[in-house]
């Protein structure tokens, strides 16, 4: 046996858990038939584009929390809790990246889903998975946090998160996680929010269509909500609009605002 200190790079993230131990995560999924977005997809490479799945989800996802309000929410304290309500939608994207070595969690904010179109949000997943966490300004905060002492850092991030009119730029008011390039089924994550979407690979599986067996594309879709802050009813609405989102998905509802009025941030 060896034992070390725990590496400063996931200092952030060890900042993040604690911060959101007081939440009372409830799991449920559902799984969706891709076909309708696999279909897209192909159609966009054949015209030399390219669109990730975490993108649609992020698409969908964005239009049914915004006519979620009492999900697009967040709380804050426990003897005299409040709830906070935002008007727009942000997705936190969870992405897997180096730091001096040592392989982390960052996370982007993606600001007014609710209004970009898939382009635009695809131009933003780009701009996060392909960059370089040592130097884009974006991750800034969180490697600050890496250079503080446990203790420092820990008071630096709650200060920055727990106001409840910041929360949505640091955590967003939906998380979204994906594990969908490995052979995972089901993902169910914790994201800060009070929702977050958990995806799994698309595999092919046996679904009824017409009362016929057939093969479909299908993915795995957990969603983790914070039952402080709604119900399962709430919740399970929630997601199967998500789902129906998805799979009666129509490339012309995906046109939205360009991508030069949607702007970025990052967080832990």
């Amino acid at each position: 046996m060896t034992g070390a200190p725990i590496a400063r790079q996931r200092r952030h993230t060890l900042h993040f858990l604690g911060e959101i131990r007081a939440a009372a995560p409830v799991f449920l999924d559902t799984d969706v038939d891709m076909s309708a977005i696999q279909a897209h997809r192909a159609a966009v490479r054949t015209d030399g584009g390219r669109l990730s799945v975490v993108s649609y989800v992020l698409w969908a996802g964005a239009r049914v929390l915004a006519a979620h309000p009492a999900a697009n929410a967040a709380i804050r304290g426990r003897l005299r809790p409040r709830v906070a309500r935002y008007a727009a939608v942000s997705g936190k994207l969870a992405l897997d990246k180096r730091i001096g070595g040592e392989r982390v969690v960052l996370s982007a904010v993606l600001p007014d889903l609710e209004r970009a179109g898939l382009g635009d949000i695809q131009a933003l997943v780009d701009h996060y998975a392909g960059g370089d966490p040592e130097t884009m300004p974006e991750f800034g905060p969180a490697r600050s946090l890496h250079r503080l002492p446990g203790w420092l850092g820990g008071l630096a991030f709650r200060t920055g998160v727990r106001p409840l009119g910041r929360r949505a730029a640091a955590f967003g008011t939906f998380a979204v996680s994906s594990l969908g390039h490995r052979p995972v089924d089901g993902f169910y994550s914790v994201g800060g929010t009070t929702i977050t979407l958990g995806l799994g690979r698309i595999a092919d599986r046996p679904v009824v269509r017409d009362d016929r067996l057939a093969i479909a594309p299908v993915m795995r879709l957990s969603l983790t909500f914070d039952h402080r802050v709604i119900d399962g009813a709430e919740a399970a609405d929630t997601l199967a609009e998500i789902k129906e989102s998805l799979e009666a998905f129509a490339a012309e509802a995906a046109v939205s605002e360009p991508a030069a009025r949607i702007g970025v941030r990052a967080g832990a």
